[in-house]
Formats: structure tokens, sequence, C-alpha cells
């Protein structure tokens, strides 16, 4: 009984992460179709850019072909790659320029943190598609490749703690009611990601910091954000609910891109 090609076996037996980010590429992909409009996953455009409505249409489509080629084994490689240079240019022209023009506002630092995580994940997705003929240390499929995109991953966990402390007024607001203590909550939040962003920096604890990470996102976007689209969101709201549903799905790729490796290693990324 024939096995397939090696990619054929990658994705076989990759975990339900992949198939859940390609399926949220695909989802908010055909929305910003249907909108005719930059999503959440696709915004820093000047809205004096020319042709800014076809470059809207352009990103949703990648978004919508990245996506269902994740989840075919022929093209899930290239897939990838797509996504991965896609957010890349996207981090590199439209994110990173803010931090020289306000490099002390903390939501400069978020919004490059937010396409960090994407470039992050879709990054760790090349390597897993890769070709078993790419050399070890490749930039961008090669074991080297993965080790940059976890850090990359643990540099964007940094931003997301410090906002939690420079808006701490308004993040205990947003600790759910029934919980205790909120002030103690907000502050463990905020510390959570940056402590975990270290340790992935580092090597220390990283696959349980990746997973502990991955875990606090989507509780977020459970606990926090679900219960206020279901009271009735604004605008604001609704494009907080993306955001966080985007980061849960890039932060679960990162973590288990861990898988098999010690829980407690030290001194490995």
């Amino acid at each position: 009984m024939t096995l397939g090609t090696p990619a054929e076996r990658r994705l076989r037996f990759a975990s339900c992460s992949h198939v859940a980010f390609a399926v949220t590429m695909i989802a908010f992909g055909v929305f910003g179709l249907v909108k005719g409009n930059f999503t959440p996953l696709w915004t820093g455009v000047p809205k004096e850019l020319p042709a800014r409505e076809g470059l809207a249409y352009f990103c949703a489509f990648i978004s919508v072909a990245s996506g269902v080629g994740l989840l075919w084994s022929r093209t899930a490689s290239i897939a990838a790659r797509v996504l991965f240079i896609s957010f890349l240019v996207w981090l590199l022209v439209f994110r990173a320029p803010l931090i020289f023009r306000a490099p002390f506002v903390t939501v400069t630092w978020w919004a490059c943190a937010e396409t960090g995580l994407m470039v992050a994940a879709a990054w760790v997705l090349s390597v897993r598609f890769s070709d078993d003929r790419v050399r070890n240390d490749s930039l961008i499929a090669g074991h080297r490749g993965l080790s940059i995109a976890r850090s990359l991953y643990g540099l964007a966990l940094i931003p997301f703690g410090v906002a939690h402390f420079t808006y701490l007024e308004r993040t205990v607001g947003m600790v759910p009611a029934w919980l205790p203590w909120h002030l103690a909550w907000a502050c463990f939040t905020g510390g959570a990601p940056i402590a975990a962003g270290v340790a992935i920096l580092v090597g220390v604890y990283a696959r349980l910091a990746a997973v502990l990470s991955a875990v606090e996102v989507g509780l977020f976007t459970v606990l926090v954000w679900i219960p206020v689209i279901a009271a009735g969101a604004n605008a604001s709201d609704w494009s907080e609910f993306v955001s966080s549903w985007l980061l849960t799905a890039a932060a679960w790729v990162v973590a288990d891109s861990y898988r098999g490796t010690s829980w407690f290693a030290i001194g490995k990324r």
C-alpha cells in the first residue's frame, strides 16, 4: 500500500491548527470580497493610495486562494509561501513605517505585532509543507526559518502584553463581571504574554510558553469578545473580535510547531 508523496503524508498528519488557520483565511477572504474593503487582516493602507479598492479585492483574493490551497496537499507549500510573502510585505510596507512616525505610541507596536504574528504563522506553515529536498538551513523553509518564525512570534507577544498595562483601565473593564479581582486579572493577562514572549525568544520552556500564550488568546476571544458580540456590538467591537479570532488561529499554528519537543526544554526554539 502506497503512502503517497512526502507532501501528502505531511498534510495527512498535520494538526487541526493549520486547517483552522486555512478556514479562517477563507472566511475573511470571502468577507473581504463581499464587503469590497479591507478586513482587519489587511489594514493600515492610506486612504489616498491609488487603486486602494483594487488592492482590497486583491488581498481578499489572496486570503481565499491561499486558504483553499492550504487544504490541498499539492498546493499547500505554495499557498503557505504566498501568505508568508504577502504578510511580510504588508509588515514592511504598511506597518513598520509606523514605528518611525510614532515610536512611542502603543497602538503602533500593537499593529506591527498583529501582522508580525500572521507572518510567523504563515512562516511556520511554509516550513511544515516544504519539500524534503529543501536544505535544513533554508531561511524560508528550513530549521533556521522555523527558529526565526518562532522568535518573531515571541517578539510579537510582548506589545500585546504591554498594551494591557498602557490601557489598564480599559483592560480592567473587559474582565468578565463574574470573575473576582479584575485588576489582578488585567495585570496577569498583560504580564503573561510578555513572559511568554521572552521565554520563546531565549528558548526557556518555549513550548510551554507558546501553548499557554495561544490558550490565553483563545480564552480572551471566547470569554471577552463573544459575549460582547452576543450583547450587540458596534463596528469597533466587531473589528476587535475578528482580530482576536485571527490571532488565535495564528497563535495555535505556531504553538503546534513545537509538537514533539520537550515542554521544559531550555536553549532551544
